[in-house]
């Protein structure tokens, strides 16, 4: 017999799911439209990487202060203070004018946004009994894969068809349905413990901060710099690396640490884990190559991006809402590895690319790309989290969300990195014959001259240079085709590795939800 939830139960819950929606999709409504907005408030193609980097950074920190917060200023009051900041600081985004003050703003909303990732998650974990986490979970779902994947289509209508503003000025009305319903919904009864405050790991809090702070600089802006070519970066990961190895010996020291670093022992969270950051990597790495395939490839501009995104983010409204049942009816680890096989399959599906492959063909790939992650988010979520503390819920959650973010930061740079460095490596194999010794490549030189000639370029200089460039970005085009195949390869291979370490937990006892503080 399923346990009955009262009506404002669920009404906090699809208020906190809806919150860290917000949240996750300002990851990534803003990089279709990124060259609009560099251009509007002046910032060089170089600097405005920092309008992404600036809320992905602060999110990034915040997620594991969240438990510790809450407890300090009540549940209630922190989510509701974060939700009306976080609104506040997406109108200002909408009005700087310049890189300095968007960057400002940027933050300030990563900051606030990020807070609402992890308290959706404990809220489901820690108010839903077994029965009815699945749909909890289902319903997070949306929030971590149906978001990133509608972002870019969001981003790009409001960009083509009004202004940029509106990718920010989006926010403001489900985030005041958002503060109505957490207003109503979360229990007002809890007293404050600022003694917490004074009571805080702050030893732990400072190297987290400054370690994830620095790793989240490094993979954000690596590639751009040439990685330890530049005394920038190099100096940053010192820094990283050692916060990170003394919060790490912080915490596994601390009477009452921030965060409860021994759940990863546990086998299902830790394997969970390592499953989720895989997930990460994937999840967010596809969403970063597909639209840089088709506006370098293709030419696509930020709406028709945008519409092919959009296959891998509508099937999941309609598969999510059904695996809770799947996960009734099946076990949960089954439906887990169908999900990453599939997910897996979508991008292997991509691997023989031509310069022709486009829209009409990443359909399907997407569609299958959108079952695979409706079907595993939600059961490895539940199984992950099963038999998880009331008391350690903020810990598992700060855990759990900030190694798919990890995943995804680690992700994206590790593909920056891997893309140019294969485009590089094609382009030499690709140039190797083509010489003015081979009668092939004369031929084809000579006739490109011929063209450019019929068609208004009298010198015979000036067109035999054009065909020269035109040979020249033929070969680089399909150096980037064939760089872009190898990418889509690495990212299968990073969800057969996830599929593997969702083969290694253990089936949770009672029902296939179980988890959470119950």
């Amino acid at each position: 017999m399923s346990d009955p939830v009262p009506l404002r139960t669920w009404i906090a819950v699809i208020a906190a799911t809806l919150g860290a929606f917000m949240a996750v999709l300002d990851i990534q409504i803003v990089n279709a439209s990124l060259n609009t907005i560099q251009g509007a408030i002046g910032a060089g193609i170089d600097d405005g990487g920092w309008i992404s980097t600036s809320y992905l950074v602060a999110e990034i920190i915040v997620i594991p202060l969240s438990g510790w917060l809450a407890r300090a200023f009540t549940v209630r009051k922190y989510l509701l203070t974060n939700a009306v900041l976080f609104v506040i600081f997406s109108a200002g985004c909408a009005m700087a004018h310049s890189l300095g003050q968007m960057i400002v703003m940027r933050a300030l909303q990563g900051f606030t946004g990020g807070v609402l990732i992890p308290m959706a998650f404990t809220i489901i974990i820690t108010l839903l009994p077994k029965s009815k986490l699945p749909i909890g979970m289902a319903m997070f779902a949306l929030s971590a894969t149906f978001a990133p994947a509608i972002g870019p289509t969001i981003g790009g209508y409001l960009t083509e068809h009004y202004s940029w503003q509106y990718i920010f000025y989006v926010n403001l009305v489900p985030g005041s349905l958002l503060i109505g319903m957490l207003w109503y919904a979360l229990d007002r009864g809890a007293p404050m413990q600022l003694k917490l405050l004074k009571q805080g790991d702050w030893p732990g809090i400072a190297t987290m901060a400054i370690g994830l702070g620095c790793l989240q600089t490094v993979l954000e802006e690596g590639n751009k710099d040439d990685w330890f070519g530049s005394v920038f970066i190099t100096r940053l990961s010192v820094i990283s690396a050692v916060s990170l190895i003394l919060f790490l010996w912080v915490e596994l020291t601390s009477r009452k640490p921030l965060l409860n670093l021994r759940l990863v022992l546990r086998r299902n969270f830790g394997f969970g884990m390592v499953a989720n950051f895989l997930l990460g990597v994937a999840l967010y790495g596809s969403v970063f190559i597909l639209p840089e395939y088709l506006d370098r490839i293709q030419g696509y501009n930020s709406e028709q991006i945008g519409m092919v995104l959009a296959w891998t983010g509508l099937p999941q409204l309609i598969l999510i809402p059904v695996v809770p049942r799947l996960m009734k009816r099946l076990d949960p680890r089954i439906i887990i590895a169908i999900g990453f096989a599939l997910f897996a399959g979508s991008n292997f599906f991509n691997v023989f690319m031509t310069s022709d492959y486009a829209g009409d063909q990443l359909m399907l790939p997407n569609i299958i790309r959108a079952v695979g992650q409706a079907l595993c988010f939600a059961p490895l979520s539940a199984v992950a989290n099963a038999g998880i503390e009331h008391e350690n819920a903020g810990s598992a959650s700060a855990l759990f969300n900030m190694m798919r973010n990890l995943g995804g930061a680690i992700g994206i740079a590790s593909l920056q990195t891997y893309l140019t460095k294969r485009e590089q490596y094609h382009s030499n194999v690709l140039n190797e014959p083509v010489s003015m010794l081979d009668p092939a490549t004369r031929s084809r030189l000579d006739q490109l001259t011929a063209y450019f000639q019929s068609h208004g370029v009298a010198d015979p200089a000036t067109a035999t240079h054009k065909a020269l460039v035109a040979i020249g970005g033929v070969i680089h085009k399909q150096a980037f085709v064939m760089a872009f195949s190898d990418t889509f390869f690495l990212l299968g291979g990073a969800l057969i590795l996830a599929l593997a370490a969702s083969l290694l937990l253990k089936k949770p006892s009672g029902p296939a939800s179980a988890g959470g503080a119950h």
